[in-house]
């Protein structure tokens, strides 16, 4: 069974009051995008997101997706367009997910998949609980029974040739859920219980609920690194990322950047994959006097790969030449840029060994680092 997923983005969100659109703010030091993306991924082949592409392709990087498609004036033409986009992959199930729903919680999907098994659709839903008022002008008007009332929630699950002819059949274009479509051709569609974790971001009561529970959903790796590269006239000093002014650099057979490669083994440390020769050999010779940039995007793209985010990280070098303080802003903002994090992550410091040892004597330059990880549990 082929399983794909349309991850709708193109909404504006007009109730959730920032300039930024819901789906694209940050909850738990991820676009919100990016935590429904990593839930879906697990369970299907193909992810199409609708949207604008810059800035789904900046909310999901580092996560296998189709190229995004534009989306419409509705969320139901949003939908269609996603749909359309997926028929050259002729698809057998299709899930619908809110950009704005970061939270899937264990067990939905599988839930929805089965439930295919016997209906055309399926979703999940919360049964409501609350009395009900009607009310205009801040008076009830009356009261709706409960019973048999329910709160839908998304991912929807349908087979793809009905939802897709469903879209293409629809005569309004004001659906709210796509299983309204499906109703209206005269289908039966499933219901699975839902979560009242499955919240969806809407005012901003919502972050502060939500940012609680995506806090909960990982754990903190530790990692640390240390890297020593002996000094040599001739080369450049490149230390973080950036050409320190000096009359000597550092020897090595890629630019020799101590802090970065210090950095990067902290970072596969956290993560439990090795240093950083077992990732860039130095016996190979595509590494010869490569860029250590190279390095450091390959170790944030790791942490991606894994679910994961950066949560910090503290570079001491160790010298008594160059002087490290003049430089370090700049520093701390070319590992910021690499890393994809906000300065306030990235600390960039040094020290002296009090002219002792190998860097007293300014035969090499030393560098530590330490990193914290999250990544989900």
């Amino acid at each position: 069974m082929r399983i794909a997923a349309i991850l709708v983005a193109a909404g504006t969100g007009t109730r959730y009051a920032t300039p930024t659109p819901k789906q694209f703010t940050h909850l738990a030091g991820r676009p919100v995008l990016h935590w429904a993306a990593a839930c879906l991924l697990p369970h299907v082949h193909l992810l199409q997101p609708v949207g604008d592409a810059a800035a789904i392709d900046a909310a999901l990087a580092g996560l296998d997706h189709l190229p995004p498609v534009p989306g419409g004036a509705t969320r139901q033409q949003s939908v269609c367009s996603g749909l359309e986009a997926l028929a050259p992959h002729a698809p057998d199930v299709v899930l619908v997910h809110d950009g704005a729903r970061p939270l899937i919680p264990d067990g939905t999907i599988p839930a929805l998949i089965a439930a295919l098994a016997t209906h055309r659709g399926a979703i999940p839903a919360v049964a409501v609980a609350d009395t009900l008022k009607r009310a205009e002008a801040g008076v009830i008007t009356g009261t709706v029974p409960r019973a048999g009332l329910w709160r839908a929630q998304t991912p929807q699950a349908f087979h793809y040739p009905t939802l897709l002819a469903a879209h293409q059949a629809a005569v309004r274009h004001d659906a709210t859920d796509d299983a309204w479509l499906l109703e209206q051709a005269g289908h039966a569609v499933a219901i699975i219980p839902g979560h009242e974790e499955n919240v969806k971001l809407t005012i901003a009561e919502d972050a502060v609920r939500l940012e609680r529970s995506l806090a909960s959903q990982t754990i903190p790796r530790m990692g640390t690194g240390f890297d020593v590269h002996a000094t040599r006239p001739g080369r450049k000093m490149i230390l973080c990322g950036i050409d320190v002014p000096c009359e000597f650099g550092l020897d090595g057979h890629s630019d020799a950047d101590v802090g970065i490669h210090a950095l990067c083994d902290a970072i596969y440390g956290a993560l439990a994959e090795g240093d950083i020769g077992r990732h860039f050999p130095p016996t190979e010779g595509e590494w010869k006097d490569a860029d250590s940039a190279r390095f450091l995007r390959h170790a944030a793209a790791r942490i991606a790969a894994r679910g994961g985010r950066l949560a910090n990280a503290d570079v001491t070098l160790i010298c008594e030449r160059p002087k490290i303080t003049p430089h370090a802003p700049a520093m701390r903002a070319r590992l910021a840029e690499l890393l994809g994090v906000s300065l306030d992550a990235i600390s960039v410091k040094a020290t002296t060994s009090e002219r002792l040892g190998f860097t007293g004597r300014g035969e090499g330059v030393a560098a530590q680092a330490a990193v914290c990880v999250l990544v989900p549990g």
